[in-house]
C-alpha cells in the first residue's frame, strides 16, 4: 500500500511538472493566435482536450522512463558487464574488449529496436515517401536509420569499454559525412542530416543515455561522467552516414541496371538486325 501511495504521489509531481513545462509553449501560441493574428482559435474544444491529452500523455512518458526505462538500462548495463558473466571468473582488471561481446550485441539490439520504434522516425519516414512520390521507401528508410543507430551504440560500447576519446569517432564520423555530402544523390543529404535528429528522440534517448551510464559505472576504470556520456552525440551521426550509404548504393543499383537493360537491348538489336 505504501509503495502505490508512494508511485501516485511521483506521478502526480511528474504530471505537475509536465504542465509546468507545457504551459509556456501554450503561451506563445495563444499569444500569437490572438495578439498577433487576433483570430479566435478554430476548433476550441478538440485543441483543449488534446491539450488534455498531450499533457496526460508525456507526464505518463515521463514518468515510466523514470521508473522503468532508465532502471532496466542500468540494470542491464550493470548484468552484461559483471567480470562474472563476460570474463567466466576471470578478474576484472583482466578483462580486454572482446571479452564483452555480448554487451555489443545487446547495444546492437537495443538500438536497432528502439529506433525502429521511434515515433518521430516514423512521421519523418512517411512523410519522406509521400513528398518524394514513393521514390524514399519509408521502410528501407527506417531499417537505414536503425542499422545506423545500432552500429553507433556499438561504437559507443567500444568507446566506452576500451576508454579511447570520444571526439576521435566524432572528427572520423564527420569527414565520412563530408565526404559523403559531395557524392551521394542532393535529394536525400537534407533527409540524412534530419534523420539523426529524429533518431534521437522520445524512445531512443532514455535507453542510450541509461545504457552509457550505466556501463562507465560498471566498467573497471570509467568515468560516469567522462565516459557516460556521448553515446547519443554518436546515435546521432551514425544515421547520417547510414541513410545517404543507403542512398547511394540504391542510385549504384539503379545505373547498373539501366547499364544493363542498355546492354541488353544493343544485343538484342544487334541479333534482330
Amino acid at each position: 500500500m505504501t509503495l502505490l501511495i508512494e508511485l501516485a504521489e511521483a506521478l502526480l509531481a511528474t504530471l505537475v511538472t509536465t504542465l509546468t513545462d507545457v504551459a509556456p509553449i501554450a503561451a506563445i501560441l495563444l499569444g500569437f493566435q490572438l495578439g498577433v493574428l487576433r483570430q479566435r482559435i478554430p476548433n476550441l474544444r478538440q485543441v483543449l482536450i488534446g491539450s488534455v491529452y498531450v499533457v496526460l500523455g508525456l507526464g505518463f512518458f515521463l514518468f515510466g522512463l523514470e521508473h522503468a526505462l532508465f532502471p532496466v538500462g542500468k540494470v542491464m548495463a550493470a548484468q552484461l558487464t559483471d567480470p562474472a558473466f563476460v570474463g567466466g571468473g576471470k578478474p576484472a582488471a583482466e578483462l580486454v574488449w572482446h571479452d564483452y561481446y555480448w554487451t555489443y550485441l545487446f547495444a546492437f539490439a537495443i538500438g536497432f529496436a528502439t529506433t525502429i520504434a521511434e515515433p518521430a522516425l516514423i512521421a519523418v519516414a512517411l512523410k519522406a515517401q509521400e513528398v518524394s512520390g514513393g521514390t524514399i521507401r519509408a521502410r528501407g528508410l527506417r531499417i537505414a536509420v536503425a542499422l545506423g543507430v545500432a552500429v553507433s551504440l556499438v561504437v559507443g560500447t567500444f568507446r566506452i569499454v576500451t576508454g579511447t576519446p570520444l571526439y576521435l569517432y566524432m572528427i572520423a564520423g564527420y569527414v565520412i559525412v563530408v565526404v559523403q555530402t559531395l557524392y551521394a544523390p542532393r535529394m536525400i543529404v537534407p533527409l540524412a542530416y534530419d534523420s539523426g535528429g529524429v533518431t534521437t528522440s522520445t524512445v531512443t534517448v532514455p535507453l542510450v543515455a541509461a545504457l552509457g551510464l550505466g556501463l562507465a559505472s560498471t566498467v573497471p576504470g570509467r568515468s560516469p561522467l567522462l565516459d557516460g556520456f556521448g553515446m547519443i552525440a554518436l546515435a546521432a551521426l551514425f544515421p547520417i552516414i547510414a541513410v545517404m550509404g543507403y542512398a547511394q548504393i540504391g542510385d549504384w543499383m539503379a545505373k547498373r541496371n539501366l547499364r544493363t537493360n542498355a546492354r541488353n537491348g544493343a544485343s538484342e538489336g544487334g541479333t534482330s538486325t
